[in-house]
């Protein structure tokens, strides 16, 4: 009989001895993730010369960071009308990047900051951004704060994901976007687009000839419809509430502060919002793909992605870490985000800037006239637009859609004389690079469509620093899909409209995880 007490207190000790060390395995855990990691990972570059402000515990750079951007934004006047946009310049990256600015005057091209327990090794020299880009080896990934802090947007789809995975992914999406195929696309888009303009012109006829228009919330629609008929066979009626939610769940998203531990786990009300929305757009993706399975229709996206699916035959992979289930959504939320968002968006700032200069609206639109002669431009046509070509160029250059290069270093890499350790993150600001004036001359800030006339070899000192669409193997493999998209939309709207800033226009780009107008683009548009 006294044997039970005794036994149960051995077993309380031990259960009580587990937790304690448990506990201080945790501890352990914690210190080594956020303080000595970091540490050795900015210790191995201070070796080699690179520099960078001194980081808090468990913070990071994250407090100065905010601290030199609301001086930055307390130093910006605000913006609102046509005269404010073309005398300001287009240098919001003095204001949404101010840190990086300040720390590169600091301690020069390169340097090393952190976010919380993330190390960013951060470059803006132009000849380093190039051996980036040549960098073609597997050990030069994706960060994984894409697909942890990031995932419920991103997951592990073809944006997020690093080695075995990516590269799967990459061979069965990227050749449903090889320039061929996406000139098959080209009447569908003008078919689209031709919807949208009906839409416009039914508003100016209600509204005496000149109506006043949120382009970038239509353009949103529009690419939509385009991404839905052109990859998944359905139109964007049937994917409407897909892209709405995740509209907002990117808005949750940037509110995110990456790089600090278990963040994303707590039951914080943009959290919990974050939740239910991966979950709804899970179930509403999978609903779709259910409905494909059981009637087949044709060799789109969509059936590439399921068959790719079929590589891990029905089951979990441990090898490869992700379901079949996961696979098919994660793909189509990064075709669905990246295929809709980012070009409807640089469809809005093309706008912007074509009514902000009339002049170069008028050039281009003169251009269409001469080269459609009426009618609608087909694959050849959108070849010979050349001015409409160095627009986009030239609004890809100051408004592109991604701001940064993100990679890590999953091994140990060289980078011309820099060893780069192994767990640190490479970062390239895109915008950074673009309006440097030492690349691009003393109106980098400027919008000068002109630089382009000789290609992007003409435009800037080495055309490595011209990376709208990233760099190296994992370059956007829907740049050709942007390009043309852009030309069909563009050359339709500017055939049929001419348009100006609105007066409730104010000028505000803003980075939510994409660069894009926080007050929207309203434009006043009537018919030529």
């Amino acid at each position: 009989m006294e044997a039970e007490p005794v036994m149960a207190v051995v077993v309380v000790k031990t259960v009580v001895a587990f937790f304690l060390g448990g506990l201080v395995l945790y501890f352990l855990y914690l210190y080594e993730s956020m303080v000595l990691k970091p540490r050795r990972l900015r210790s191995n570059l201070q070796k080699q010369g690179i520099r960078g402000p001194s980081p808090s515990i468990l913070l990071g750079n994250i407090p100065e960071i905010k601290k030199i951007q609301l001086e930055a934004r307390s130093r910006t006047p605000p913006n609102g009308n046509l005269s404010d946009v073309v005398s300001i310049a287009h240098d919001w990256p003095f204001t949404v990047l101010s840190h990086l600015l300040q720390w590169r005057n600091e301690y020069g091209p390169m340097f090393v900051y952190g976010m919380g327990n993330i190390q960013f090794f951060c470059i803006t020299d132009a000849e380093m951004v190039k051996e980036v880009s040549v960098y073609t080896s597997l050990n030069l990934g994706r960060p994984t704060y894409l697909s942890k802090e990031h995932g419920p947007l991103l997951g592990q789809g073809i944006i997020s994901s690093s080695g075995p995975i990516w590269a799967h992914q990459k061979k069965i999406i990227a050749p449903e976007f090889y320039l061929d195929k996406v000139k098959g696309m080209v009447s569908l888009m003008v078919d689209c687009t031709t919807s949208m303009l009906r839409i416009w012109e039914n508003r100016l006829k209600n509204e005496g000839g000149v109506a006043d228009i949120k382009v970038d919330e239509d353009l949103r629609s529009l690419s939509g419809d385009i991404i839905s008929r052109a990859c998944f066979g359905s139109s964007y009626s049937q994917g409407e509430q897909i892209f709405s939610k995740l509209r907002t769940l990117q808005k949750l998203m940037s509110n995110r502060i990456i790089g600090i531990p278990f963040l994303r786990f707590i039951p914080t009300k943009n959290n919990i919002d974050i939740w239910r929305l991966e979950k709804e757009i899970h179930a509403m993706i999978l609903k779709v793909v259910k409905q494909r399975t059981e009637v087949a229709d044709g060799k789109d996206l969509l059936q590439m992605i399921l068959d790719g699916a079929k590589f891990y035959g029905g089951v979990d992979s441990p090898s490869l870490g992700i379901t079949r289930d996961k696979f098919i959504v994660d793909n189509c939320k990064n075709i669905y985000f990246a295929g809709h968002e980012t070009t409807a968006i640089t469809a809005a700032w093309i706008l912007m800037l074509l009514a902000a200069y009339p002049a170069w609206q008028t050039r281009v639109r003169e251009e269409v006239q001469e080269i459609c002669k009426g009618g609608v431009p087909d694959a050849e046509m959108l070849r010979s637009m050349k001015v409409l070509t160095m627009v986009i160029q030239e609004t890809l250059r100051l408004y592109p859609p991604g701001v940064f290069v993100s990679r890590k270093a999953l091994q140990d890499i060289q980078l011309k004389d820099i060893l780069v350790p192994k767990g640190m993150h490479v970062q390239v600001p895109i915008s950074i690079l673009h309006q440097d004036t030492d690349l691009w001359g003393p109106d980098a800030h400027q919008f000068n469509p002109g630089r382009f006339e000789n290609g992007v070899l003409g435009a800037c000192k080495l055309p490595q620093a011209f990376i709208p669409f990233g760099v190296g193997t994992r370059i956007c493999v829907g740049q050709h899909l942007a390009m043309i998209e852009l030309k069909v939309i563009l050359s339709l709207i500017l055939t049929k409209f001419c348009f100006a800033l609105s007066p409730t226009y104010r000028h505000s780009p803003a980075f939510k995880l994409v660069v894009q107008p926080e007050h929207g683009i309203n434009l006043q548009v009537e018919r030529v």
